[in-house]
């Protein structure tokens, strides 16, 4: 397809600029935007012409001839392939990928059916303008009492409520999280705490994007590679804690989704059941969900029973689903160390996983159409996440019918991440 005359003019802005839209001074060393926010800058490589020979656009980017020495990730920080050829191969392969390839990257496998994912198609044009400026959230709860949730079961807090799961809860949390390991790992799939739009719209070099990318590397190393592959996901963490403070709220939700998923792939697959490393992990990532939690974790629209914009939505619904992840994490590291895993009191209030309509809505208008139905739906505000918790001793019986309803009514319309989240709650506490 031939270029249009719009297509330089398109691409002089950087990867990070285009996406936050904002004036890019388009410095050929990094521009000035990026180089204060301490974050990679990339420019977009611009589209090959069909008058291309097919010697040119078929050429092999993945020998081991043409790899360079070292593998550019995230933020400037550059690591060593020179752990052998077939090392440096695997780690070719780790290339970012479209929403289209991340779901279906295994061509020997079916794609996953058109309506187990509610139509959805990658981002059309209708939704290239996605616009994540300006979100108007907020944030209900103690967010400190996040940051410090590892210190529970050494310093015993007033109101602490021992969660006692039993063991076949325990063993499914496990098992659950270890699929999305290998899901991560694998690629077919997008991550339940992954909204579609990220796939096809986080920038080149941001952490999410650098982390789907690298933890590729996990379904191909050779025997005997896992030390490697530890050593250069332990240096991309280091490096998302060290630029940080940089971040903008974006980017520092997607740097708290990629912190959760190295850990992840640390414990139950480089490192299977060891928590040495992670407990030092852990604190880093709760501090992550803090300063994310910080900025937004309610639409302020959603609080006045109006409809918010769909970026707004995103961000919040990514936010919660990241946390209860992360909590559920933790009580599998409490576990295998054998201390108390506490209610996490401090989430209470901040709604339940979406319905699947919500989550799965493939563009603007038709999520602005489920979200209208939404509103019709739940004339009062939508179920929160301590309406799954147990039933307090002094709520009379019109109170706890109410409740019932509510959580039915939840259920009807929830994907497999809601699904579990019900398993647990349910499973613990009773219903």
């Amino acid at each position: 397809m031939k270029t249009t005359r719009y297509a330089n003019s398109r691409q002089k802005a950087c990867q990070q600029c285009s996406a936050a839209k904002a004036k890019c001074d388009r410095k050929p060393t990094g521009c000035s935007r990026c180089s204060q926010r301490n974050i990679s800058c990339v420019y977009p490589q611009v589209a090959h012409s069909r008058s291309q020979t097919p010697s040119q656009s078929e050429a092999n980017p993945q020998s081991p001839e043409s790899l360079p020495d070292m593998l550019t990730l995230s933020s400037g920080s550059r690591l060593s392939t020179h752990g052998g050829d077939e090392w440096a191969h695997a780690i070719s392969r780790a290339q970012p990928m479209s929403e289209r390839e991340y779901v279906n990257v295994n061509t020997n496998t079916a794609p996953v059916p058109v309506e187990h994912r509610l139509n959805q198609t990658p981002a059309t044009s209708e939704d290239a303008g996605l616009d994540f400026s300006n979100l108007d959230l907020f944030c209900p709860i103690n967010v400190d009492e996040i940051t410090t949730r590892w210190m529970n079961p050494y310093i015993p807090v007033p109101g602490q409520h021992i969660k006692q799961y039993p063991a076949g809860v325990s063993a499914f949390i496990f098992r659950t999280l270890k699929s999305y390991t290998a899901i991560a790992a694998r690629g077919r799939r997008i991550l339940p705490f992954i909204h579609h739009t990220q796939i096809s719209g986080s920038p080149v070099g941001s952490p999410l994007t650098t982390c789907l990318s690298l933890i590729r590397i996990c379904e191909t190393s050779l025997p005997g590679s896992e030390a490697t592959a530890m050593m250069m996901i332990q240096r991309e963490m280091q490096n998302i804690i060290e630029s940080s403070t940089g971040y903008d709220d974006l980017c520092l939700l997607g740097a708290f989704q990629a912190y959760l998923i190295y850990c992840l792939v640390l414990f139950f697959r480089l490192d299977p059941g060891t928590t040495t490393h992670l407990r030092p992990a852990m604190m880093s990532l709760q501090t992550l969900a803090h300063l994310s939690s910080k900025q937004g974790l309610i639409c302020m629209a959603d609080q006045q029973r109006t409809r918010p914009r769909w970026e707004e939505w995103i961000v919040t619904d990514i936010k919660r689903r990241t946390l209860y992840v992360m909590y559920l994490f933790d009580s599998v590291l409490s576990a295998q160390e054998d201390v108390p895993t506490f209610l996490g009191t401090e989430l209470s209030g901040i709604p339940a996983a979406a319905s699947k309509s919500l989550w799965q809505a493939p563009t603007r208008s038709i999520w602005e159409r489920e979200y209208n139905i939404h509103l019709a739906e739940w004339t009062e505000k939508g179920l929160t996440i301590d309406e799954l918790w147990p039933i307090p001793e002094d709520m009379d019986e019109p109170s706890i019918a109410k409740r019932r309803r509510r959580v039915d009514h939840w259920l009807e319309d929830i994907d497999e991440f809601g699904t579990m989240l019900y398993a647990v709650t349910v499973c613990t506490h009773g219903g």
